[in-house]
């Protein structure tokens, strides 16, 4: 799938958990064969309960269910509420359920960090939502702003494969459990294959993954080829920016030759380092002629981007050293004026009420530290993701949350700052 662009799709942008969750639970209370989904965060919150509850109404009537979530991104969940899916049927998967040294998770890296719900195998959600109560306003003023998107069409017979497959992938070293899984879907729901569903819109698009094998650097390279070939305008919105030196590079190159370059970076981000880290590239992107806003009203977490009038990405990679070299990522590369216009008048709608821009005088630094900072800041760039992919590399590994719960392992995880 990382490589096609596959016609006939229909997508739509969901804004926030005001659009996303209502959506996702409406569609899960519809199914009638299977549920797959996937999220780095599962919260017990209020909209952590309501997703067990469509769950467990949708189990308890005949659906099959898996549910992955990331060992270290979801490590609160207590003992009833995963107990309560599973004796309903549900298959609760922890992705890297390593275990704790003195308390501390010690799985920091390789982070299974995507975002997918699968429906029947005709609808798909994609993007950058977590299943949590801070992605909705109510939460105040740490809330989250963020994008999904919801698809119909061919692509998601490809997608559905793809979370089948990362299943069967992470149960191979469960041996017996392994045995079980695959006689539960000796007689999978019935699912058109992709030559078989109907067109549903006119949006071509690619549904384009980052792992830590055959697919190391795809998200990347499909942002850098957007960028390489813009002619008229390059927006992009991304909660945590320290992307590598080919593609702010790209950056550069696209504003000096005349296009409008754009980046919507975090003003008021939930970990300073974040701010930190991408105001060190303000200078250099600045004198190259790329505009810096900075979202003041909550914390930005979404992961979108667009060039010129069709190309357009929605997704769960930031354009940081954990997206880009080491975590487990998944993003839709659209092709659609439509929704290129649609994505172009939300992301203007936020610089120009809720952003600030960052000019050249906000940044105006001379000096020794200042160049010494900028040429450790370049040869860093310049090498990573290499340097990063050095970290330890491990099979993705996928354990059943009820062997978690039998194991005493459910109840004592310790919380701790998590980039999501």
């Amino acid at each position: 799938m990382n490589g096609r662009w596959v016609p006939g799709n229909k997508i739509s942008l969901l804004e926030n958990g005001e659009a996303f969750f209502p959506r996702v639970f409406e569609c899960i209370a519809a199914a009638e064969h299977e549920v797959l989904l996937e999220t780095f965060i599962l919260f017990e919150d209020k909209v952590g309960k309501a997703l067990h509850e469509a769950l467990l109404t949708a189990a308890r009537r005949g659906v099959q269910i898996d549910v992955t979530i990331d060992g270290y991104g979801s490590p609160d969940l207590s003992p009833a509420f995963i107990l309560a899916l599973t004796q309903a049927g549900v298959r609760v998967h922890v992705f890297d359920p390593s275990p704790r040294l003195w308390g501390y998770r010690t799985n920091l890296f390789r982070r299974m960090h995507r975002k997918i719900v699968v429906v029947d195998g005709m609808r798909a959600f994609v993007g950058g939502i977590n299943y949590s109560a801070d992605h909705l306003a109510d939460f105040g003023a740490n809330a989250k702003q963020d994008y999904a998107v919801e698809i119909e069409g061919p692509l998601v017979a490809g997608i559905r494969q793809f979370v089948l497959a990362q299943l069967q992938l992470g149960q191979k070293p469960a041996g017996r459990r392994l045995q079980n899984f695959l006689r539960r879907r000796a007689n999978p729901p019935a699912a058109p294959d992709r030559a078989t569903l109907p067109a549903s819109g006119d949006a071509q698009a690619i549904f384009v993954t980052r792992d830590n094998r055959e697919h190391k650097g795809d998200i990347e390279r499909h942002y850098r080829i957007a960028i390489r070939g813009a002619r008229r305008r390059v927006i992009m919105a991304n909660a945590y920016f320290f992307p590598g030196y080919r593609l702010l590079r790209q950056l550069r190159k696209a504003a000096r030759r005349g296009v409008d370059v754009r980046l919507i970076l975090q003003g008021q981000p939930d970990m300073p380092i974040v701010k930190i880290a991408a105001g060190l590239l303000y200078h250099h992107l600045l004198a190259a002629g790329v505009k810096i806003y900075e979202y003041r009203d909550r914390p930005l977490h979404g992961k979108v981007a667009l060039t010129d009038d069709e190309w357009s990405t929605v997704g769960s990679s930031n354009l940081d050293p954990l997206s880009l070299a080491l975590n487990l990522e998944a993003n839709v590369i659209i092709k659609d004026r439509a929704f290129n216009q649609h994505l172009g008048e939300h992301l203007e709608q936020l610089m120009q009420n809720s952003c600030r821009q960052v000019l050249a005088a906000d940044v105006a630094e001379t000096g020794l530290w200042v160049r010494l900072r900028s040429f450790f800041v370049f040869h860093l760039l310049r090498h990573y993701p290499a340097w990063f992919g050095w970290l330890p590399a491990h099979a993705p590994r996928l354990t059943l949350a009820e062997n978690l719960l039998d194991a005493n392992a459910g109840a004592d995880y310790v919380n701790e700052g998590r980039t999501s």
